[in-house]
């Protein structure tokens, strides 16, 4: 398998370094910025290719490590005649193959979408804890990268596209979203005195742990705190704290979800109460 990139940004650096580190052919690069593609060219040991088609006519597979919002016409540029027999990949985990790559049956090539479930933040350094991820698969070449995936010790899973935006909206859950949940955390613990800076460092031991646990038992075994334990004045005097508007809705909806957990967990508690002060 030879492989070349059209984008050469954060996914496109590291999964070309990680395939090459695991003995994939990286054949190289192109991008309309020339210097973004000579620089993962290098580092990945590879070439730099001045045009998309140059690279497409070199490879037998085309990865398009683009921006979501330009997969679809940047594979809708490429000359169609030179698609036969080629794989075309992408690496969203929104969008589908076949809203990406529309009728590329018919031009005689196969569509993929390899998906890591991992924050790639950075261009140089995000691939050395590529081997920790875990890769969804999706379209015509799903079992052959999920072996080549696994043969480097990536547990993966092969989905289907009609249930690709719940799956992302999964993904988005996890990370993004606890993003803005420790945005609200630390900005309380400002309104405390504290600085950004310590704010972090005092809220890390208490996220950490309860990451672990969570991960350890499961997310509601894990559970603690005033919801948890059904104590409504605690739960209204967060609430009253707490500015309106976003930050509000924030902690509610939040609370809303944790309620239906706690019920799961004690079938026998009257959550009523609760769950009158968060609507």
């Amino acid at each position: 398998m030879k492989i070349g990139f059209i984008g050469a940004g954060k996914v496109g650096f590291s999964l070309g370094k990680y395939f090459s580190e695991n003995g994939l052919e990286i054949s190289g690069y192109y991008s309309r910025s020339e210097s973004s593609a000579r620089g993962a060219a290098a580092f990945t040991g590879s070439a730099l290719f001045v045009s998309a088609e140059e690279l497409v006519s070199s490879v037998d597979t085309v990865f398009l490590t683009v921006p979501d919002s330009t997969i679809k016409a940047t594979y809708n540029s490429l000359p169609k005649e030179l698609l036969c027999g080629r794989q075309i990949c992408h690496c969203s985990g929104a969008m589908s193959v076949m809203e990406t790559f529309p009728n590329i049956a018919e031009y005689g090539a196969k569509g993929t979408s390899i998906h890591p479930l991992f924050p790639i933040s950075s261009k140089t350094e995000s691939y050395k804890e590529l081997s920790n991820a875990f890769f969804c698969i999706e379209g015509d070449c799903a079992g052959e990268w999920s072996a080549v995936l696994s043969g480097m010790g990536n547990p993966t899973r092969i989905i289907t596209s009609e249930i690709k935006s719940r799956y992302h909206a999964s993904c988005s859950v996890a990370s993004n979203l606890v993003c803005g949940l420790m945005a609200e955390s630390v900005e309380l613990l400002e309104q405390c005195g504290f600085t950004a800076d310590e704010a972090l460092a005092a809220l890390e031991p208490l996220a950490m742990s309860n990451m672990k646990r969570i991960f350890d038992v499961g997310p509601i075994s894990a559970l603690t705190g005033p919801v948890e334990r059904n104590d409504v004045s605690t739960v209204k005097k967060h609430i009253a704290c707490i500015s309106g508007g976003t930050n509000a809705d924030i902690y509610r909806a939040v609370s809303e979800k944790l309620t239906e957990m706690a019920k799961e967990r004690h079938p026998q508690a009257d959550y009523t109460e609760m769950e009158k002060i968060l609507r």
